[in-house]
């Protein structure tokens, strides 16, 4: 695509940028909405059990997989245990066992369903750590593709995810009905 000639570029500083209003994810953020102080949204999606409704697509005895509300990438999920904690010490060891072969097992679905080049898998273990939800451990697993430099959409230019939540929660559900 050709610049506009009639545009100084030099002047535009930094540069030129699109930009998505999302005054909801801002508020979130802000702490502005605050969560439920008797339940955490992880464990209200336990409670309800694995549906679109929930974001919670998959169950195993002592975790889960849920997707994020707010995605970085298109297959974003999180893995989670189903008991609210939020010191990954205090797991039991079945519990750290189990959250271990789920997040596994996710991984060999993000690359599956997405095709992914690579992957960040990472916690935030705490609030001064950056965990949005510190009470409740969840684990990211986010599908990269080469030249895919948009990783927090918070600082980049422009973030599209292209795929609808519907769609990632049928994609893993599917995944992991075809598995059970």
């Amino acid at each position: 695509m050709a610049k506009d000639p009639k545009i100084n570029w030099d002047e535009v500083w930094p540069q030129e940028r699109d930009y998505i209003t999302r005054p909801d994810r801002l508020k979130y953020l802000r702490r502005v909405v605050k969560p439920n102080d008797t339940e955490c949204v992880f464990c209200l999606a336990e409670k309800k059990g694995p549906s679109l409704e929930s974001l919670c697509v998959y169950q195993t005895q002592h975790s889960m997989l849920v997707l994020n509300k707010y995605p970085y990438n298109s297959g974003h999920a999180l893995v989670l245990p189903r008991r609210h904690e939020g010191d990954l010490t205090k797991l039991s060891d079945d519990e750290y066992l189990d959250l271990n072969l789920l997040l596994r097992k996710t991984v060999s679905a993000v690359k599956s369903i997405y095709n992914c080049a690579g992957l960040n898998v990472g916690l935030n273990h705490g609030k001064v750590a950056g965990a949005g939800i510190p009470d409740h451990l969840h684990w990211h697993i986010i599908p990269r593709w080469s030249g895919d430099t948009n990783f927090f959409p918070l600082i980049a230019e422009t973030k599209l995810v292209p795929e609808e939540l519907e769609q990632t929660y049928q994609n893993y559900k599917n995944y992991f009905d075809l598995q059970s």
